[in-house]
């Protein structure tokens, strides 16, 4: 090969790896909460396999690690189980000059976990933000044994944390509740010990009961089902969010309009959440 041909062959090659380059890296990141974690996860593995040329990326953290990540520029969509507060909102005018982006992506709702032991299998949300509270610390006092009461519950990064304490507890939590990383440790721990109880995402009731929940003393008990939680008729609902600097474009639309379609709301059951019709 001749000197000519030679550079010819070589700039061919370059000109061939950077359009491989262009056409492969489609790279999409999300961060945030530990309860959608599962969900996203599973989003993410389907959507790989039907788009081989993205690389969805999926980590966990909490809710407000994921809206952090979002405000200091390093994620593209954040996952959060709680709407996003006022001050996350004004850092993100003040950076960027944008309100951001909110995404219902699917619905949940909040289980309240009990030990199988526990004779106790309702509570109205009076008692359960009492209990929590640290108004109500002895079994006894809402119809089970004479035993004090173990509370665990998440981190205050958690947008499971926030939406509990907002709309059940409704003050700070008792001091002798013991935080845990993960609803899957708040499962396991609940699990173990009779006296205990816990809260998160409905998905993750493995191995314990959810407790019957009451708007008021004279209100049914409510299991969260797939129907209590769709038609609302569970008391502790919520939705799942993901949150965006600005309206997505690229393949970040690509995706999210791909979750919101029947291929991507039909995968959420699978998981133990709810699609939002």
């Amino acid at each position: 090969m001749n000197t000519t041909k030679f550079k010819i062959a070589t700039l061919l090659v370059v000109v061939m790896t950077i359009g491989f380059s262009f056409t492969t890296i489609n790279k999409v990141t999300v961060k945030g909460s530990d309860t959608m974690v599962i969900l996203s996860q599973k989003w993410a593995e389907v959507y790989m396999k039907k788009n081989p040329g993205t690389s969805i990326q999926v980590t966990g953290g909490g809710s407000g690690v994921g809206l952090a990540a979002l405000i200091n520029g390093s994620t593209d969509i954040a996952n959060s189980s709680r709407p996003i507060k006022p001050s996350e909102v004004e850092k993100l005018k003040a950076r960027y000059g944008s309100l951001g982006v909110e995404i219902p992506c699917a619905k949940d709702g909040l289980s309240v976990y009990l030990n199988k032991a526990n004779p106790v299998t309702a509570l109205t949300l009076k008692q359960i933000g009492q209990i929590f509270a640290g108004k109500i610390t002895n079994w006894k006092e809402v119809g089970g044994a004479d035993a004090p009461i173990k509370l665990y519950g998440r981190e205050s990064s958690s947008g499971t944390f926030g939406f509990f304490k907002d709309n059940v507890v409704k003050t700070d939590f008792a001091p002798t509740c013991q935080t845990l990383p993960g609803t899957a440790a708040i499962v396991n721990a609940v699990k173990k010990d009779k006296n205990s109880i816990g809260y998160g995402g409905a998905a993750y009731a493995e191995g314990v009961k959810d407790c019957g929940v009451k708007k008021d003393d004279k209100s049914p008990a409510i299991l969260p089902t797939a129907a209590t939680i769709k038609n609302k008729t569970y008391p502790i609902t919520r939705y799942l969010y993901m949150y965006l600097k600005s309206r997505p474009t690229g393949e970040t639309k690509e995706f999210i309009d791909w979750i919101l379609s029947p291929a991507g709301q039909g995968l959420i059951e699978e998981v133990g959440y709810y699609p939002l019709k």
